[in-house]
């Protein structure tokens, strides 16, 4: 049986990382001890892709500016991102309480908030604190230029590439800019070899994750869980897939067209294992390099759609389980507390937790406590929030790109596939773009 592209179906990366990931799954439940062993092999793998992430972005970035026709057009990217990012993510949020107070899925459990394990959320506790507007404007600016590239702070060295692309256009082309495209096409090559081991990356991080928690703290939260997974369907599904059909693609089609980049992610619970490639793709599918350098790397900060949907529903959650009551006005105040709490600890390990003891804690109603309620299946949930991450920021760099006119029509729909029965639809898609 051959794939899509005439490799063989058992060799094709997505295949392998889903043999990998229930393998994992399996060895994490009969033999937890070993499971919880296989740690280091995940963490390796995310570490060899966080290795290339830094310089990619620089490469992509600077080139994409440097080599741009018009700087109007680059800033016109940069407000056109921001804006489609807070009007996505604001919908996630919304879709996120609606789900959590029709379903309730914290109602009748009647926790005691004295007796939960308030020593367990200390350190994302104190991580909230941390976090300040200022704080976070201030942590834009690295310290140096090199110190950003060695923490990997994606919005830093993103704010360095920017100055550092305007600065090597102002110069003009030479063998500068021809140097870091020969540079780019290396680093993406690096990532093609990393990507051998995803599989192995995978199965470690699974069984590190199942033999950690158990799949027994699944079936006592699973009331949570089935709610988290079913809305960021849903929000693909609605949201996403009107917003693509709006711009004349299809998310299905693109989906499939990053299926072992979803496959990495979903099997390391990290998006930003799937971000080099996701640039490559982007860039392939005829989205402009200035778009997906600035587009992608911004999205993984501010356009966290699964992030979003998280912090909604485990709020309400927390609310219900603890029986603190929420009125509509408190709930619309809590939408505004996540607007901007959800972006105030990115690049943070533990940002998700770290952001929803923010959120809990600047409601000054909620018991910040609470957050141990979630702590075993956190990373059973971080799966679909970082796929849903994944495919939001997707399909971001794309329509920013229609937006902006940087979008290879003709080719975005040939990545994307055709049917035999495609072709008034590639049309009509066409005319749309």
């Amino acid at each position: 049986m051959a794939a899509p592209h005439g490799r063989p179906f058992h060799r094709t990366l997505y295949v392998q990382v889903l043999i990998a990931t229930a393998a994992g799954v399996l060895l994490g439940h009969f033999w937890p001890s070993a499971g919880v062993a296989m740690a280091l092999l995940g963490e390796a793998f995310i570490k060899l892709v966080r290795m290339v992430v830094a310089p990619i972005i620089f490469c992509t970035v600077v080139v994409g500016i440097a080599g741009a026709g018009d700087m109007k057009t680059v800033g016109r990217t940069g407000v056109a991102a921001l804006v489609y990012f807070e009007l996505v993510t604001t919908a996630a949020l919304i879709i996120g309480l609606i789900v959590a107070n029709v379903v309730r899925p914290g109602a009748g459990m009647n926790v005691d908030v004295a007796r939960l394990d308030a020593a367990a959320v200390q350190q994302y506790a104190t991580g909230a604190s941390a976090q300040s507007a200022s704080g976070f404007l201030l942590a834009l600016i690295p310290s140096s230029i090199v110190d950003a590239f060695a923490r990997g702070d994606i919005l830093q060295v993103l704010v360095v590439s920017i100055l550092f692309g305007f600065a090597l256009r102002s110069l003009g082309r030479g063998a500068l800019f021809v140097l870091l495209e020969q540079l780019s096409n290396v680093l993406f090559r690096i990532v093609d070899i990393i990507m051998t081991v995803a599989p192995i990356g995978a199965f470690g991080a699974m069984a590190f994750t199942v033999g950690s928690f158990g799949i027994g703290t699944l079936a006592q939260l699973g009331g949570v869980m089935a709610s988290f997974y079913a809305t960021c369907v849903l929000f693909i599904a609605l949201v996403v897939g009107a917003i693509a059909r709006a711009h004349g693609f299809s998310v299905w089609r693109f989906i499939v067209y990053i299926r072992e980049e979803i496959f990495v992610v979903y099997g390391t619970s990290s998006s930003e294992a799937a971000l080099p490639r996701l640039m490559e793709k982007l860039e392939d599918a005829g989205v402009g390099r200035s778009v997906v350098g600035l587009v992608v790397p911004a999205g993984y900060s501010f356009n966290l759609d699964g992030t979003a949907i998280y912090l909604s529903i485990v709020t309400v959650f927390i609310a219900q389980a603890t029986n603190t009551p929420l009125t509509l006005r408190q709930q619309i105040g809590l939408l505004a507390v996540l607007l901007i709490t959800s972006k105030g600890a990115a690049g943070v390990a533990g940002a998700a937790l770290i952001v929803l003891a923010a959120t809990l804690s600047a409601t000054h109603q909620l018991p910040v406590a609470g957050v141990a309620l979630v702590l075993g299946i956190h990373r059973f949930m971080g799966e679909a929030m970082a796929v849903t991450n994944l495919i939001g920021n997707g399909v971001a760099a794309i329509v920013v790109g229609r937006w902006c006119g940087d979008v290879d029509k003709e080719r975005l729909l040939d990545r994307l596939g055709r049917g035999p029965g495609d072709r008034s639809a590639a049309a009509a898609g066409l005319a749309a773009l």
